[in-house]
């Protein structure tokens, strides 16, 4: 079992912030592979079921901390012992600010990039070697009045907002390739595309 983790903020306050892009794509794969409804457990809301890629049944867990970004290790932690998996079984899915906007690219390990939602699982893992599908979000624009924070925690604009189902779709597509076909082929298919 691969337990697939999406990054946000949960209330209606963040639900299109650009920091919430994790919960996005979690929600459509879930949605996209008829996976039972969200319930609460772990601090979360989280489902299970089977992917169904290229005629394989796959099984994952799908989870969204309710803990705020900060604080998604305090959610991932129990859910992943409780299942009995291993970091390297677990994809996390999240808003990347150094990664121009549209792109989406897959990494095992490394560090937490100032995403305090990844430092914190990192932190309540004791390890950063789990799969990270990262969004592209871009950085803020020339001008922008606020801190990277501000940056993220506000909505997708009018043009972004446009090209967002595209871009969940390309991450919901990355995560069916890590599930069904590991990281290393995942990484050459979905990180060599442009």
């Amino acid at each position: 079992m691969v337990l697939v983790v999406g990054l946000g903020n949960p209330g209606k306050k963040y639900e299109k912030n650009r920091h919430n892009v994790g919960f996005m794509v979690v929600e459509r794969l879930a949605r996209s592979h008829g996976l039972a409804d969200f319930k609460e457990k772990f601090s979360a809301l989280w489902t299970k079921g089977d992917l169904v890629v290229g005629g394989r049944h796959l099984p994952v867990a799908v989870l969204k901390p309710q803990t705020f970004m900060n604080l998604s290790g305090d959610s991932v932690q129990p859910a992943a012992a409780f299942l009995k998996i291993e970091p390297a079984s677990i994809v996390v899915v999240h808003d990347e600010i150094d990664i121009p906007w549209k792109d989406v690219r897959l990494k095992l390990g490394g560090g937490h990039a100032g995403n305090n939602g990844i430092r914190s699982v990192i932190a309540r893992m004791g390890t950063p070697d789990f799969v990270r599908v990262r969004v592209g979000v871009g950085r803020p624009p020339p001008g922008f009045k606020g801190d990277v924070a501000d940056y993220v925690l506000q909505n997708f604009d009018p043009m972004e907002s446009a090209e967002l189902p595209d871009v969940i779709d390309r991450a919901v597509n990355a995560v069916e390739r890590v599930v069904a076909d590991g990281l290393v082929a995942a990484m050459n298919a979905v990180n060599t595309k442009r």
